[in-house]
């Protein structure tokens, strides 16, 4: 695949801390193995998806002036994404605390840092590459303000608007509208008061909730589909839904239809399952196929 992909997001470092089980209140417990760093945000997450799905992939977005900085922005570079979109703030870099426990569940804790300094004027700065663009991406841990101004440029200058509200949070109504898809789990759809299995493509003008094992719901003006989840081997949960995120935001941009999009995509996060990690446990597109491609649902 191919096609140019803008992420405007957010950029982490992670730890990824592994248990045995989740310790009760006021427990001390110890990590099953070592304390495993490297990059994350949904932001980078769905970038990095969508350069391995193909997409040449721009990322706008903030880092902070701390040692975190150059390995993050280091990371994206060298999946071939342009970083001249992502600017240094004045604070740290944003950090992610991930816990998983044996069954691949995870509880992270974010620090926004250096992601909560983006704004307006970033979205403005990027407004020749969003023209450029086939497919613009967004997610909700960058600040509301800067959501909602990228939606509005989108609409302006007519590139499609790909919105993963995770978390959940109140950008406009306007925002909601352009999105193409909004794309929202289970417990993000109930928080925006959506029900999976309605009817309609809610605020949004198509909409895709993913169900983890139950798999994904497409709803679009044309009708509602059910694709069907991969029945693999969990190893890590982390940073699948962002693989699922960033490889819709490819195959949209080059030029298939959502449903399309989104078959690729559950396989891609699928693929990510089996393996340890965020973005580390993404698989090229060549990867994804050979080990799903044929294979019945």
């Amino acid at each position: 695949m191919s096609g140019a992909v803008v992420v405007v997001g957010s950029i982490n470092a992670d730890e990824t801390l592994p248990v045995g089980r989740w310790p009760q209140p006021g427990e001390t417990a110890l990590l099953t193995g070592p304390i495993r760093a490297g990059l994350g945000g949904k932001g980078a997450n769905q970038a990095v998806a969508a350069a391995l799905a193909g997409a040449h992939v721009s990322f706008v977005g903030a880092i902070g002036a701390d040692a975190a900085a150059a390995t993050v922005r280091d990371a994206l570079r060298g999946h071939g994404i342009d970083v001249h979109g992502i600017r240094s703030a004045p604070t740290g870099t944003g950090r992610a605390i991930i816990v998983v426990d044996p069954g691949g569940e995870n509880l992270i804790l974010v620090d926004p840092g250096a992601n909560a300094a983006l704004t307006v004027d970033d979205v403005r700065a990027a407004s020749a590459r969003v023209r450029a663009a086939d497919v613009v991406l967004a997610q909700g841990e960058i600040p509301v303000v800067v959501v909602d101004a990228l939606a509005t440029l989108c609409r302006e200058v007519g590139t499609r608007f790909v919105l993963n509200l995770a978390p959940p949070i109140a950008v406009g109504p306007e925002t909601l509208a352009t999105a193409d898809p909004l794309i929202v789990n289970e417990i993000e759809a109930a928080e925006l008061g959506l029900d999976p299995a309605g009817p309609g493509v809610g605020p949004a003008r198509s909409l895709v909730v993913t169900l983890g094992a139950a798999g994904v719901e497409l709803r679009t003006p044309a009708g509602a589909t059910r694709l069907p989840a991969r029945v693999v081997d969990v190893v890590d949960t982390t940073g699948a839904g962002d693989a699922f995120a960033g490889s819709v935001g490819a195959g949209l941009a080059a030029g298939l239809d959502l449903e399309a999009a989104a078959r690729f995509a559950v396989d891609a996060s699928a693929f990510a399952v089996t393996r340890a990690g965020a973005s580390s446990s993404y698989g090229r597109r060549d990867e994804i196929l050979a080990v799903f491609d044929g294979l019945d649902r």
